[in-house]
């Protein structure tokens, strides 16, 4: 079974990832390294290395490895950079997270999410990784400004929160549209109100619920 998945992860990142146009050698260094079955549910395991995103409880999903990549090579991480990662899921995006920066900072409105990503993060010994529960919509205010910040959920519009706690030369990468379909966008902080946005691909993700996202009824 280990051969078979070391052999899955090997095809995705050649085939899904390079083959796409995924280039940052970091990104595919750590995505070839990461065992991504081990954020995904033993019925799911043996297709933890396919194309696509993965249920994973209470409405959530794992994100598809391309548009796990393509998000993360947009960050443009060097390494030395505190990240702000809206939406903790799984873990997994977290986890490459933490093999590509300083620090991340990681925000879950499931506990149950919260909690078996935080025993994935323990079994890892990712050690620069800090977790809490809330309203992810509205950012970690008492921890800003930070370098990067990543949404993996569909947001409306950009939450101002988000891009007043980055700091000067940061940049966010957050889908942005309606509950089903979004357009991927990165904004950069130029200045204190100077800021620029460009989009990226389209893409599709779970709603971002919260102050500065949907509603849960979804008015």
């Amino acid at each position: 079974m280990s051969e078979h998945l070391e052999e899955a992860r090997r095809d995705m990142v050649e085939r899904h990832l390079k083959g796409r146009g995924i280039h940052d050698e970091r990104v595919l260094a750590a995505m070839g390294k990461l065992e991504r079955h081990r954020f995904v549910d033993g019925p799911m395991m043996s297709r933890a290395y396919e194309d696509r995103a993965l249920p994973i409880g209470q409405g959530q999903t794992i994100s598809q490895p391309y548009i796990v990549a393509l998000m993360t090579e947009a960050l443009e991480l060097q390494g030395d950079e505190k990240v702000l990662e809206v939406g903790t899921g799984s873990g997994y995006q977290a986890a490459l997270l933490s093999m590509l920066c300083e620090r991340v900072f990681t925000i879950e409105r499931h506990s149950e999410l919260l909690a078996r990503a935080r025993r994935i993060f323990d079994e890892l010994g990712l050690g620069n990784i800090v977790s809490r529960r809330g309203d992810g919509s509205i950012g970690w205010g008492s921890e800003k400004p930070f370098d990067r910040i990543i949404v993996t959920a569909g947001a409306p519009a950009v939450p101002d929160s988000l891009v007043r706690q980055l700091a000067l030369g940061g940049r966010l990468v957050l889908p942005v549209g309606d509950r089903r379909e979004q357009e991927l966008k990165i904004i950069d902080r130029l200045s204190d109100s100077t800021f620029r946005g460009r989009t990226v691909a389209p893409c599709a993700f779970v709603p971002l619920l919260g102050k500065e996202g949907w509603t849960l009824s979804g008015a």
